[in-house]
């Protein structure tokens, strides 16, 4: 199980580049020898492979659970079959051991949280609105009335810095 203390999101509004920000700081973490899940929240239908393959017609035929091994990776397919989606802390305890978990999305769990806000895209940011937000990453030098610290976008590895400081890893 994750100490829920080294679990930190990363929200803003949908095209804000929140995945491609994960995706950019992975190395950083991986350099330092780091050991990062992801979890993010879809509000889309997953589907990991076609309804012809072996486990897709497992789950479609009524399996709770299906893992699909190799000597590579492995993934677990749960299914909800009428049970309420799981809340951020389930899935967390359901991950195995790692230093540090980015979750990309789940807006409303009580975690540490960055904003990835792009003014030039003419979305009003979040963090107004949002608890735990404690800093923004953005694409601009300066947010007028934002209190919280600015980071680069640009330079995903301060960010990534900035996110294992928060979290105790540095």
């Amino acid at each position: 199980m994750t100490d829920l203390n080294r679990v930190f999101g990363i929200i803003g509004r949908s095209g804000s580049g929140k995945t491609t920000l994960v995706e950019a700081m992975l190395p950083w973490f991986v350099e330092r020898n780091i050991e990062v899940a992801v979890i993010k929240h879809s509000h889309h239908q997953l589907s990991f492979e076609p309804p012809h393959k072996d486990s897709a017609r497992f789950r479609t035929a009524g399996a709770r659970e299906v893992i699909v091994a190799s000597p590579y990776q492995y993934a677990l397919f749960h299914s909800l079959h009428g049970q309420d989606e799981p809340s951020l802390q389930q899935l967390v305890d359901r991950l195995g051991p790692v230093n540090l978990v980015l979750v990309e999305g789940y807006r409303q769990a009580d975690i540490p949280r960055l904003e990835v806000h792009r003014p030039s895209r003419g979305i009003a940011p979040v963090y107004a609105e949002n608890q735990g937000v404690v800093a923004v990453a953005t694409d601009v030098t300066e947010l007028t009335s934002c209190p919280l610290p600015l980071l680069d976008l640009n330079q995903p590895e301060h960010i990534a810095a900035f996110i294992a400081r928060s979290v105790g890893l540095l």
